[in-house]
């Protein structure tokens, strides 16, 4: 035990964390693949080296948690367009401005002088559009279920304010769509699955369960913590080791079983649920969200209809199979030599929460 109680310096509650792992390599079966499909479980996962504390054979997959990486080619070119409307301010999260698109980025945009700006919140983008109103702010949704209820308050408070300078671009996604899609997926073989706590916030623990009736996919949702992965882990480890597949809950701190029904409400008001596509997993009917026909005036692509020029994917760029967990950052043959976060080819290695960005800092 030498060797593990020097990595589990690091750990706030060493002693937990031993008896978690020791749970883990206890019960785990043979060869079990289990899947994170949160961003921050990503970076917890690489950062306190969990990968490395499971038993031989495990496998800890990443799946499709980051937003801006599963958001498609065709989404991004789509903002691009809108930021060569000249009118037009876009307003955005960081991590977007340096996502390529087909031909371009937000950032190249905004160097060959087209008005982007960075926020941190909707309502940051709802302030910039009341503090210029001789400019239209259109703000770029992305995000699941954590981010989207966000959105919707600001288009409810510019429909009441009257605001008619502000816009979004709705790239939303939901995220037990794609689940099912991954866990039918012939070339990854996934046991369980590790749910994500921020969503979980939202949504609960109901919208997961067919994978464990359904499918017999059993799956965790679990906090942040070091310890909170190994407890969801060590959760999973039972219910194989038992032949149980349930949908519990490691994260009560934070997630109630019926979610949070203030939130979904805000959702349902102002957004319907569509097709939509993801980067690596296609088009997936109703995992999107849309603007409801009520808030129509404030759905961009419908306000400015700017032509979007072709889809082209980067060649060689292994992201969508990074995000389908059927292989790690590593095996990409662009990954540290063409690909870096200084100079990014795809989405997973710009997003701090991206698999590659991930692998290439910690592994």
């Amino acid at each position: 035990m030498g060797d593990l109680r020097a990595e589990l310096k690091a750990f706030k509650d060493p002693e937990l964390a031993r008896g978690l792992i020791g749970s883990i390599r206890a019960l785990a079966p043979a060869g079990a693949t289990l899947m994170e499909v949160c961003g921050t479980h990503t970076v917890a996962i690489a950062r306190n080296g969990i990968r490395g504390l499971m038993p031989e054979g495990t496998r800890l997959a990443s799946g499709p948690g980051c937003p801006v990486c599963v958001t498609s080619n065709h989404d991004i070119d789509k903002v691009i367009a809108l930021a060569r409307v000249p009118e037009v301010t876009i307003a955005t999260f960081g991590d977007m401005t340096r996502v390529p698109g087909s031909t371009s980025s937000l950032l190249q945009e905004q160097a060959a002088g087209r008005a982007v700006e960075i926020v941190y919140s909707p309502l940051d983008a709802l302030r910039l559009a009341q503090d210029n109103p001789d400019r239209q702010v259109v703000f770029v949704g992305v995000g699941f279920e954590t981010t989207t209820p966000l959105v919707a308050m600001a288009i409810k408070r510019a429909k009441a304010a009257g605001l008619a300078n502000f816009s979004v671009y709705a790239a939303h996604k939901n995220m037990p769509g794609a689940l099912e899609v991954i866990i039918n997926d012939p070339a990854l073989k996934v046991d369980a699955l590790i749910l994500p706590g921020h969503v979980s916030t939202i949504i609960g623990a109901e919208p997961y369960r067919f994978l464990a009736e359904k499918y017999g996919v059993p799956g965790v949702i679990t906090g942040f913590e070091p310890v909170d992965v190994l407890q969801g882990i060590a959760m999973i480890m039972r219910q194989l080791h038992e032949g149980r597949a349930e949908i519990e809950i490691a994260y009560a701190r934070g997630v109630m079983p019926e979610g949070n029904p203030v939130a979904l409400a805000a959702i349902d008001e102002v957004f319907e649920t569509c097709a939509s596509t993801w980067r690596g997993l296609g088009e997936i009917p109703g995992s999107g969200y849309r603007i409801r026909e009520e808030f129509a005036d404030f759905d961009a692509m419908r306000r400015f209809a700017p032509a979007v020029e072709p889809t082209v994917e980067h060649r060689g760029c292994r992201c969508g199979d990074v995000l389908r967990g059927i292989m790690p950052p590593s095996d990409c043959s662009l990954f540290r030599t063409v690909c870096s976060p200084e100079n990014p080819v795809g989405p997973c290695m710009v997003s701090s929460e991206g698999s590659c960005a991930a692998y290439y800092r910690y592994y």
